[in-house]
């Protein structure tokens, strides 16, 4: 695999390439409507059409979750809200017995279902026809590597959608659901392509955009030492949702996100001596940390039978969840940062907790309500509204690339028996949205 170096400055730089390519689209775009006059006004108030592309639609995908919020709406804000644009195309790749996008396209005719992503992109004509694309490469059957990622296909399924887009002469704004590739170089693939061609691109987990017990956001411009990220996940697709919860809050630090420097894995015996340790100097992390997040959960499990709410001790942690493992990173302006995946009963919920200067303690849970409804999607589809109303992101794709990163980078130093790996392509600086995007009401 090959460590692209990517700096801040280097990111800086093409971004504000971006903002001045944005503007001359933009000023272009306002010259073609002052020529076309009322017939272009009237096409943009059509109702923006969607092209869904999926890896597997059953019950409890993430596909589910996403499409079907977008085809009978969710409740938003005391409402039943629908969602003003439509899904006009959709592919499905693995169809199965429980499949449930047969049974979607016969309740909505006004969705199609195209056996090639091309055919979807186009609606089986020659060029672009659709407003936006919902890239959902998760769930499904496809191979596992030696360092235990599932290749789900999102860097091909991507690569198919510019393809058209550079046939047609134009693109359309494109959501991908959670990490961008399995593979770092896939994935930067895919964020210079965007940058290239010039459309909104919007990708990650839901966790970011969930409410929060409580209600809270790090304070914008605090300053950060140390953080914590907990949760029973599980390799790479587990530990991207507890990135990019923890990248959520502290890209919020003083000066912005500056990216990470280096990466450390921990699991068996060496797992239980940093837990032990009692400090990032001495091998391990800040205990505060740990008890301030294990003390977030709402799904704490109890350390012995007859008690409800026991603190565990490290022996307890020890015995609940044996097989827990850990990656400690090192940010390029000093921050450090441990996600502790506790594989086991533990925790049922992912909690981070912050340590500020001054010795102040920052924890906040990422609440995901109660599973029948996975309600926590419904603020993810809300953003990805905004971002095919408007062309735009509503929250930097950056905070994505860098966690997908993170989580390869994590993996590789489990594979090579947890040695340290230095990341300097990793050097991924932007600023986030002063405003907070996590849904509150």
């Amino acid at each position: 695999m090959s460590m692209e170096m990517t700096t801040s400055h280097n990111l800086s730089t093409i971004m504000r390439q971006h903002s001045c390519s944005t503007r001359r689209t933009f000023l272009k775009g306002m010259a073609a409507t002052l020529a076309l006059g009322p017939v272009l006004l009237a096409a943009e108030r059509r109702r923006p059409r969607i092209a869904a592309l999926t890896t597997i639609y059953h019950k409890y995908s993430h596909s589910q979750h996403i499409i079907d919020r977008f085809l009978e709406g969710y409740g938003w804000e005391g409402r039943h809200h629908r969602p003003e644009m439509d899904i006009v195309s959709l592919y499905v790749e693995q169809v199965g017995d429980n499949d449930l996008s047969r049974e979607r396209a016969r309740r909505h005719p006004g969705m199609k279902i195209y056996p090639t992503i091309a055919e979807a992109l186009t609606q089986g004509g020659s060029n672009l026809d659709v407003d936006g694309v919902l890239l959902i490469g998760e769930h499904g059957k496809y191979p596992v590597n030696e360092k235990g990622q599932m290749l789900y296909p999102r860097y091909e399924y991507f690569q198919q959608i510019v393809d058209v887009y550079r046939r047609s002469g134009r693109s359309a704004p494109v959501f991908n659901d959670k990490h961008l590739s399995w593979n770092w170089d896939h994935a930067k693939r895919m964020y210079d392509t965007a940058l290239e061609l010039d459309f909104g691109f919007m990708a990650g987990s839901s966790l970011p955009v969930t409410w929060r017990q409580p209600s809270v956001d790090l304070p914008f411009g605090a300053q950060v030492e140390e953080v914590m990220g907990i949760w029973n996940g599980w390799l790479d697709g587990g530990d991207i949702h507890v990135l990019e919860a923890m990248q959520s809050i502290v890209e919020r630090r003083r000066g912005g996100e500056t990216g990470v420097r280096a990466v450390e894995a921990f699991r068996g015996e060496r797992f239980w001596k940093a837990m032990e340790a009692g400090s990032w100097k001495g091998g391990g992390w800040d205990p505060r940390l740990l008890e301030a997040a294990l003390t977030r959960s709402n799904q704490l499990n109890p350390a012995r039978p007859t008690y409800s709410n026991v603190f565990p001790t490290i022996a307890d942690l020890r015995r609940l969840a044996p097989d827990s493992y850990a990656y400690r990173f090192e940010y390029v302006d000093g921050l450090k940062a441990s996600i502790v995946q506790f594989r086991g009963g533990v925790v049922g919920d992912c909690n981070v907790a912050a340590r500020l200067k001054g010795d102040d303690y920052f924890s906040v849970q990422f609440y995901l309500p109660y599973y029948s409804m996975r309600n926590f999607f419904s603020p993810q589809v809300h953003h990805i509204e905004t971002l095919f109303r408007t062309g735009r992101s509503p929250y930097p794709v950056e905070r994505t690339l860098l966690t997908t990163g993170m989580t390869a980078a994590g993996i590789e130093s489990l594979f090579q028996q947890q040695r340290r790996i230095e990341t300097p392509h990793l050097a991924i600086g932007y600023k986030p949205t002063r405003q907070s995007t996590f849904w509150k009401t």
